[in-house]
């Protein structure tokens, strides 16, 4: 159970062709892949006023429908994750969780959503040990009632609309109801994904959907959901009460306690008891771009930063996959990733030390351990200002990668960066009212306390929130004194996510590269001893130069989803990986 992050990132293996972008009243210029980026490439998209950026062609244009209408971004948002829900079923929806930062330009605030899963109140901080105190298989604690929480999405886009909502709540259901009705043509991708798993893997009512007949979807067959139909008009009605409580509250408790796998314990009133919350962005100035991601229980903000400040006090060059450039990077996400192993969770149950981790003399004293051209021998956790170093158990938490992310700016300068997850790929993989439920229970640690018995800061307790990875992403430049837009961004990938975002962060400030151009970059990054590096034939030579210096290089397909809006003095530029079936559209 105690692999390293390294390990896990390596599942990153199942990339499918990307569909071609659609155009919708937008430019674009087309390009070829420049030195050091992914071998697949998408224009760069161009437009005056609006834009969306989500992973499937089918959300992004239901998504800027809602623009067109005249509807805020949080109001294409919500549309944009309804239509997810049922073509990238694998990735995200109502049964699963998600994090969210929205920028009111009219206000010049940013505020920060939180709509993570909580624990059930009736489990323990065993819940994932077997009968001897050994953790479970994670196959296993996935595969089961064991793994689900109390889903935050719904809740979450309820509140965000209460306040910055424009257009009716019943009005962004109906491109998704339409869709679920009419049917929608399989995705390459979604086939692909079923191609590698069995039917076994999943519960019954799952395994129907995505198997009939027992085989996969394949790509092209039309996929009709007339009991997500049903269940998107209720609560269009209902609101989210008719989610949270009455009879579809009681069909997930009851689907989550008689899970033929292994029982699990979310019930009725878990799910009658949650709240989505507001969270402080978690932000640092970065080469005087202000960058701002989520906070706690998401450690994506934190880390990001970290990285950032880390390696601000070095010359990163002007283009991107150099030497030394990559390896400082590389030796600052090492650097970041052990202080979020040792110390970040859930701050409404551990007292995580947030601005002893961002404390600019603390990273500065931290950076003095990377020298530019060798190699970090080892990367420990630091000790913030004002911790005890042994308050913390080493963490044993096995996340793994999945989700999806949009961005979206409106007409109004408004901007909604939003990454959502059901956590791995088809979540705990059973099925309720057409829509799938999380596992995200196990991005938790299954091993509560370390081998000294301390206690893990990540470990499972009652009503927590598990820590994610999840990193929605906006950043600013200043303009006359204040805030001026100049990034929204994210990425799907567990723990990846962190390196993709940080990635396309350096290759916008550092290397000065568009955001079609910065997604391109091949994507790499070191947690623990080993630097992952994508499996372009173009780096071979700097995979060698990392190997001399003394890294562990795995090459592997990283399969990041980013999608970038950066606001220029034209308009708005949009990036949609190439890895993946996103698009860019705008007006």
């Amino acid at each position: 159970m105690k692999r390293t992050l390294t390990s896990l990132l390596l599942t990153f293996l199942l990339l499918s062709p990307a569909t071609a972008p659609a155009q919708d009243a937008a430019q674009s210029d087309t390009r070829q892949p420049e030195a050091g980026s992914a071998i697949a490439t998408k224009p760069l998209v161009k437009a005056k006023h609006e834009m969306v950026v989500a992973a499937h062609p089918l959300a992004a244009e239901a998504g800027l429908k809602m623009l067109e209408k005249g509807g805020s971004a949080i109001d294409a948002g919500i549309a944009v994750q309804l239509v997810l829900n049922l073509v990238e079923p694998q990735s995200s929806g109502i049964g699963g969780g998600a994090f969210a930062l929205y920028w009111d330009k009219e206000a010049k605030s940013l505020s920060g959503f939180d709509g993570r899963e909580t624990a059930p109140a009736d489990v323990g901080e065993n819940l994932f040990l077997d009968e001897n105190g050994k953790p479970l298989k994670f196959k296993d604690a996935v595969a089961s009632g064991k793994s689900i929480g109390t889903p935050g999405v719904l809740a979450m886009m309820w509140k965000m609309h209460e306040r910055y909502g424009k257009l009716p709540w019943k009005q962004l259901f109906q491109p998704a109801i339409r869709i679920a009705e009419a049917g929608f043509p399989v995705s390459e991708r979604l086939s692909t994904l079923l191609d590698n798993m069995k039917p076994g893997d999943f519960a019954p009512s799952a395994r129907n959907y995505f198997y009939p007949g027992g085989a996969p979807l394949q790509p092209g067959d039309t996929l009709k959901n007339p009991a997500f139909a049903k269940t998107l008009r209720t609560i269009a009605e209902d609101r989210p009460d008719a989610f949270y409580s009455g009879a579809l509250a009681g069909e997930i408790a009851t689907t989550v306690a008689n899970d033929p796998r292994a029982p699990g314990k979310l019930s009725a009133q878990d799910l009658a008891d949650y709240e989505a919350q507001e969270r402080q962005p978690a932000c640092v100035l970065y080469r005087k771009i202000e960058v701002c991601g989520a906070g706690l229980p998401s450690s994506g903000g934190i880390t990001v930063g970290q990285i950032l400040k880390l390696a601000e006090p070095f010359d990163l060059g002007d283009k991107p996959l150099t030497l030394p450039p990559t390896q400082i990077i590389a030796d600052a996400e090492r650097l970041a990733f052990a202080d979020r192993g040792e110390y970040l969770a859930d701050s409404d149950f551990v007292d995580v030390p947030v601005k002893g981790l961002l404390d600019p003399a603390y990273l500065a004293e931290r950076a003095k351990l990377i020298t530019p051209g060798k190699r970090l021998p080892k990367a420990e956790p630091g000790i913030p200002p004002g911790v005890d170093p042994d308050r913390f158990g080493k963490d044993a938490t096995d996340e793994r990668p999945g989700t999806s992310h949009f961005s979206i700016v409106d007409r109004d300068g408004n901007a909604l960066s939003m990454t959502t997850s059901i956590e791995q790929a088809f979540g705990a993989r059973t099925m309720v009212g057409g829509f799938l439920l999380n596992n995200q229970l196990t991005d938790f640690s299954f091993e509560p306390k370390d081998k000294d018995g301390r206690p893990v800061a990540n470990r499972v307790q009652p009503g927590k929130r598990p820590r994610s990875s999840m990193d929605p992403t906006i950043a600013f430049t200043d303009k006359n004194g204040g805030r001026g837009l100049r990034y929204v961004l994210g990425s799907p990938g567990g723990p990846g996510i962190i390196l993709f975002n940080a990635k396309t962060l350096f290759a916008m400030i550092d290397w000065h590269l568009d955001p079609q151009a910065a997604v391109d970059v091949a994507n790499f990054g070191a947690v623990g001893n080993t630097l992952l590096l994508e499996t372009d034939p173009g780096l071979d030579d700097l995979a060698g130069k990392l190997e001399a210096l003394g890294y562990k290089v795995k090459r592997s397909s990283l399969t990041s989803g980013l999608h970038v809006i950066a606001v220029t003095a034209e308009g708005l530029e949009g990036g949609a990986d190439p890895r993946r079936e996103g698009v860019a559209l705008g007006h």
